[in-house]
């Protein structure tokens, strides 16, 4: 057989490419910055085992996340909390009506913090952008769609 297709297994596993990083700034909620924290902890330790287990792949995988997460932490810009309601910022909590008469409620936060599952946006995204600086009862167009804001909160 060829050595071309032979795996040689005392060979050192080659790290997993990095995972992107947005070129944005890397603003975030103190409950984002603790979720970055936190992530920092748990690859730490999930790169610690790994070691301690000689387990090459989960080693390079722990590896690549601690890279991503310590990154993100050096990055992170902490912004306070919004001192007032009457107009849309990071951080607040915005209500808004949609063409079709829903209503939905979304926290306005940092890429690594957005799940709109869970009512998170990043505020990067299309919704979030048209809404900064709005104030309760904007109209704006945001991607193909009128929504209007209805309320903000902290």
């Amino acid at each position: 057989m060829s050595r071309a297709f032979v795996k040689n297994t005392d060979e050192a596993t080659d790290e997993l490419p990095d995972r992107p990083i947005s070129p944005q700034p890397n603003i975030v909620t103190a409950e984002g910055l603790a979720a970055i924290e936190a992530n920092v902890a748990r690859f730490q330790d999930e790169y610690a085992r790994a070691q301690t287990q000689n387990d090459r792949p989960a080693l390079a995988a722990a590896s690549r996340e601690l890279r991503y997460w310590s990154s993100r932490m050096a990055s992170a810009q902490l912004a306070p909390m919004p001192a007032d309601t009457g107009q849309v910022q990071f951080g607040c909590q915005v209500t808004i009506l949609r063409h079709d008469g829903r209503q939905q409620t979304y926290r306005i936060v940092g890429e690594d913090e957005a799940d709109p599952t869970n009512g998170k946006i990043s505020y990067l995204s299309p919704v979030a952008r048209a809404l900064m600086g709005c104030r309760v009862g904007d109209v704006v167009t945001a991607g193909n769609m009128e929504v209007e804001l209805v309320a903000i909160d902290v």
